[in-house]
């Protein structure tokens, strides 16, 4: 018999991270920042299941294998970059997840995730509750790499 990973409890991270070698230091920094860098980050898509629970942050051994929801983005001197997500749960206990990163600031970030967890919800004829969010935004100095992670995190 096929045993189902369904998981039971998420927490949200997020972090930022300026550095001057590359981007992928300063990817790895925001991920540190964020308390996950050291977990082998699997992405999935933007379900949450039913009954699941909202948790605060846990400590992660170092090298598991960590099932994520991860928006990301990475930048150059001179820019503005965000990454976030937003999350929400129908009337059956079950949940949606949205995930925006690019170019914007923080106000420009949540209206995309609004829009765009609307539509998954109304795509699936469910109303949602309330709608929570998190979202990073970081402006890189010139000469510079940047770089906004925002996680939810299956435990």
């Amino acid at each position: 018999m096929y045993k189902l990973m369904i998981p039971k409890k998420f927490f949200v991270t997020s972090g930022k991270a300026i550095n001057a070698i590359s981007e992928l230091n300063a990817f790895d920094e925001a991920l540190l920042n964020a308390r996950i860098g050291d977990q082998n980050l699997v992405p999935v898509s933007s379900i949450l299941p039913v009954s699941i629970e909202k948790i605060d942050h846990v400590e992660i051994p170092m090298g598991a294998i960590t099932h994520c929801i991860l928006s990301q983005m990475k930048g150059v001197g001179e820019k503005t970059i965000s990454a976030g997500l937003s999350y929400t749960f129908n009337e059956e206990g079950g949940g949606y997840v949205a995930e925006v990163h690019g170019y914007t600031n923080k106000e420009d970030a949540k209206d995309l995730l609004d829009r765009r967890i609307e539509e998954m919800a109304r795509r699936r004829d469910k109303k949602v509750k309330e709608i929570f969010y998190v979202v990073e935004e970081l402006h890189i100095p010139l000469n510079h790499y940047g770089a906004c992670v925002a996680a939810i995190i299956f435990i």
